[in-house]
């Protein structure tokens, strides 16, 4: 027990019996203040003790969540690595399907051509059938329907005009009245109005070219086209000769 010096020389001067009970009464205080000061200090450690818990109880409790969180985040970038191999799969079907595609173009493309050559082809050949039955038959045709009596024969023949080279598929001359007139001819099997558009613009180089003079007969030969065509091509001057006319001559 620790005692001050002033209280010491009071206790000296009291009774010895009496001292020793003040002696008792501050040891007994003294205990009681350590006691005292023990249990406070025991309560604030348990108020931190449970602050500490209450504490470590919200951070395993927000581990927790965070455990969660990176659980599902685990489990989207999964589904993403999932979605981009399938579409990274569908990516690489789209890509054999427009190989497989451009190979079939590629096919059809080879196809029509041929289908195209062999229409051409055979178009040339119904054409040129039909000129050829024309330029035969156009001599007597034209002397009986206009008048004009050819010198020598109708002839299929190439010219050149301005440096570029045309081929007129019917092409002749004659004598009208001490005129001399020429006759310029296209076969079609299936005349259209852009035939016609197309022979006007040949007429026009002939024309232009001095290949023919003023006095010409144009006509085209047919075996089929629509009344439209028929009154177009003869708005422009040329004449319409059907096929089965030149059985007639």
């Amino acid at each position: 027990m620790s005692i001050s010096v002033q209280l010491f020389r009071m206790l000296e001067s009291v009774d010895p019996g009496l001292r020793g009970v003040l002696l008792a009464i501050l040891e007994e205080i003294e205990k009681q203040q350590k006691e005292r000061v023990t249990k406070d200090e025991f309560i604030e450690l348990k108020q931190i003790v449970a602050e500490l818990a209450e504490a470590q109880k919200r951070t395993e409790a927000r581990v927790e969540e965070l455990a969660e969180a990176q659980k599902r985040t685990e489990a989207r970038v999964e589904e993403l690595a999932e979605a981009q191999k399938r579409t990274e799969a569908r990516v690489e079907e789209l890509a054999e399907a427009q190989k497989r595609t451009e190979t079939e173009i590629t096919k059809l493309s080879r196809s029509l051509r041929e289908t195209r050559q062999m229409v051409g082809g055979l178009s040339d050949t119904v054409g040129y059938g039909l000129e050829d039955r024309a330029i035969a038959t156009l001599p007597r045709l034209v002397k009986e329907r206009y008048g004009i009596e050819p010198v020598n024969g109708f002839v299929r023949k190439f010219i050149e005009i301005n440096g570029k080279e045309t081929e007129l598929n019917m092409f002749g001359s004659g004598y009208k009245d001490g005129r001399k007139w020429f006759v310029v001819g296209e076969g079609k099997a299936k005349l259209s109005i852009k035939d016609v558009d197309r022979f006007e613009k040949l007429l026009n180089r002939l024309k232009t070219g001095k290949v023919v003079g003023d006095h010409i007969v144009s006509l085209m030969v047919t075996y089929s086209t629509r009344p439209a065509t028929e009154n177009y091509a003869r708005s422009k001057g040329i004449e319409i000769i059907w096929s089965y006319e030149l059985t007639q001559f």
